[in-house]
Parts: C-alpha cells; sequence; structure tokens
C-alpha cells in the first residue's frame, strides 16, 4: 500500500504481470474511488463546465461523456477529467491528487469572469464509490448482474440503472485499452459490490488489480497520466492532446493562450519511444539526442505484453519525428533507442465512428 493522492492505494495484489494478463486475457476489477467525482447542477451547468474545459461540452450528448482538460489563464494544464452528460447534470470526474486544488480553482474563476453562471458544484467523492472493471470478459459478466442493456452502451457513454438491487451509473470508459466499465455506487454500497464484481461466474474469476498494472497497462496504450506526461509545466500541443481544445467553441478559460501557442509552432513534444537494446527506462531517465541531454522521460517500463521496453518522454520537436534515433542513459549507459508511434499496443475498447476519445 502507498499514499496516493492522500488515499492509501495497493500496488499490486497478486503481482503486476499477474494483474495485466487478467485484464489483457480476462477482466480485473480496480478500486477507483480515489478519483474526484464533481456534479454541476442548475440552469448553468453545461455553461459552466463549457467555460471551464477545453473539450466542446455542446456537442456532447445526454448520456455520453468525452475526455477533456482544464487549463489554467496560460494554457498549462491543470488537470485532465472525463465531463460525463448525465442529463439534469454534468459530472466531471478528476484526479485524486487534484480534487481539492480544482475545487479551489473552479471558486477563484468564478468569482470572476465567471461569477454570472448559475450552477452548483457538488463535490460526491465521498459519498460515492468508483469501481473499474476491465477486459474482453467485461462485458459479458457484468451482463448477468446489471439491468442496463450493455449491447446498447456504446464506448464513451453511460447509463443509471441497477447491479442486482443497488442503484449504479454505469459507463463504457478505462484506462486500459481494453473493453470494460466504470461504476459508481454510493459508499455505502462500495464493499458489497466490490466483493460482488470479484466473484467467479460464466467461468472466469476476475482479478484484483492494482496501480502497478494500472501503469502499465495505459503505457501500453500511450494514455497520459497526471504527474507524468502532464502536468502544470505543459501545455495540451506540447502533450498531444490538441485535438481535446476546440478553440472555435467560444471563450473558456485559457482560450486565448492557448490560440496564440497553437500558432506558435513547438519546442517540445510527447514522443513514444522503444529501445533497441536491454534496459529498463524509468521516469526521470535523460533522454539524449545526437549524444547531448535533451529531455527525460515521463514514463517507461518493459511492456508485459510485448516483452520489450517501452517509454514516452518530452523531446526537441525535431526529434519528435517517426524513426529518429535517440537514446536513454540507464545507470551512465547509453542505451539506443527509436521513436516509434502510439499506440505501443492495439485498442480494444469497443469503438464506433461516433465514440469519444480515449483517456490520454
Amino acid at each position: 500500500m502507498v499514499d496516493f493522492g492522500g488515499w492509501d492505494m495497493p500496488i499490486q495484489y497478486r503481482g503486476i504481470l499477474a494483474e495485466h494478463a487478467a485484464v489483457r486475457n480476462a477482466v480485473g476489477v480496480f478500486d477507483l474511488s480515489h478519483m474526484g467525482r464533481l456534479f454541476v447542477r442548475g440552469q448553468g451547468a453545461t455553461d459552466l463546465v463549457q467555460a471551464l474545459t477545453t473539450n466542446d461540452v455542446s456537442r456532447l450528448a445526454p448520456g455520453r461523456a468525452q475526455y477533456s482538460l482544464i487549463c489554467d489563464d496560460d494554457g498549462r494544464i491543470l488537470d485532465d477529467v472525463i465531463v460525463y452528460n448525465l442529463e439534469d447534470q454534468m459530472l466531471v470526474v478528476v484526479n485524486a491528487s487534484n480534487r481539492e486544488k480544482i475545487l479551489a480553482w473552479i471558486e477563484q474563476v468564478r468569482a470572476g469572469a465567471l461569477a454570472g453562471i448559475d450552477a452548483d458544484i457538488h463535490d460526491a467523492t465521498f459519498e460515492t464509490a468508483m469501481i473499474g472493471f476491465q477486459g474482453p470478459e467485461s462485458a459479458r459478466l457484468l451482463q448477468e448482474i446489471v439491468s442496463v442493456p450493455l449491447d446498447n452502451l456504446r464506448y464513451y457513454a453511460a447509463m443509471a440503472g441497477t447491479l442486482l438491487d443497488r442503484s449504479a451509473l454505469i459507463a463504457r470508459t478505462g484506462y486500459t485499452g481494453e473493453d470494460g466499465f466504470e461504476v459508481i455506487v454510493s459508499a455505502a454500497d462500495g464493499p458489497w459490490v466490490w466483493d460482488t464484481l470479484l466473484e467467479p461466474r460464466g467461468g472466469v474469476e476476475p482479478t484484483a488489480c492494482g496501480l502497478g498494472a494500472r501503469d502499465t497497462l495505459r503505457l501500453e496504450m500511450g494514455m497520459a497520466l497526471y504527474g507524468h506526461e502532464i502536468d502544470e509545466t505543459r501545455n495540451p500541443y506540447q502533450a498531444g492532446l490538441g485535438r481535446v481544445v476546440k478553440l472555435a467553441k467560444g471563450a473558456f478559460v485559457g482560450h486565448d493562450a492557448l490560440a496564440v501557442i497553437s500558432e506558435q509552432g513547438l519546442d517540445l513534444k510527447l514522443a513514444a519511444f522503444e529501445l533497441t537494446a536491454g534496459g529498463v527506462p524509468r521516469q526521470g531517465y535523460p533522454v539524449l539526442v545526437n549524444g547531448k541531454t535533451a529531455g527525460q522521460v515521463t514514463s517507461g517500463n518493459v511492456s508485459p505484453s510485448l516483452n520489450k521496453p517501452i517509454g514516452m518522454a518530452y523531446v526537441p520537436a525535431a526529434a519528435a519525428e517517426i524513426g529518429t534515433e535517440i537514446a536513454i542513459e540507464i545507470r551512465g549507459r547509453a542505451v539506443p533507442a527509436k521513436i516509434v508511434s502510439l499506440p505501443f499496443y492495439e485498442h480494444r475498447t469497443r469503438r464506433s465512428a461516433t465514440s469519444g476519445t480515449s483517456r490520454g
């Protein structure tokens, strides 16, 4: 167990490799209750979320979700979030380590330019529990115990229903690259739902998964993690997340700064790499371009699915082209690597032409 954003979280239950394999081949269960759950209510709920986030909430149909960013006035990333349109309210899911910061920041901006928007924010993080159910067997197993017709639930969509006899919000979202779901229930029901989701059914025994497997799974998909690929020193364009910045939607916090950044071009870009010789790249290891230190690894590990060392790093924009040869300094040794495309591992989420954007 480790401290993670003020929460006690497990690194592993059975072992990272076993948990990773369970999600890729069957189903894994993740305690996500540390994620902040902020409900925005009132006549101006949509307007407030539209003004706070970079993506275009006006395009979000009831029952759908979208990946988005919250930026400051200078266009720097304060958090990456998932926004849900729940018809009568909006739900914004924020990172655990950023929940208090984001709540304070919202109050600050609402005291200024956004003061006229009629909306209330209710922090339901401690009133609810959130559990991930991820893997190729997730839909088959979950359908046995939920009232929601999962065949009709598209990627990045959510429906209210029941899990056996307990009320639940069931979303087809996740952070693993596999088909899967995230279930929000009352905090009182959380332990019971956790135990229920871990019960063997349909010939499959779900596996409890910790932070270690979550990290290797999301790294294989090239999904950004706050505190690694993104933080308050980075802007969306550097992080390769310009696709969720909708400048044409009109004013939002950070709009003007991001409009300037989008025209200026980039000095640094987030790039994916794989080592072409032995070694394990770790966060903070120097990245060498033409023999000189030019950046550092943001995330790295040996991919359990691909059995090769992979990672992400910020490098000079000119060095971010696919195929560029770089090196990672590991214990004083320059280990050869090359820039590759993302994802490292093929997404197996349930996609369609109108599906939402995957996290990261």
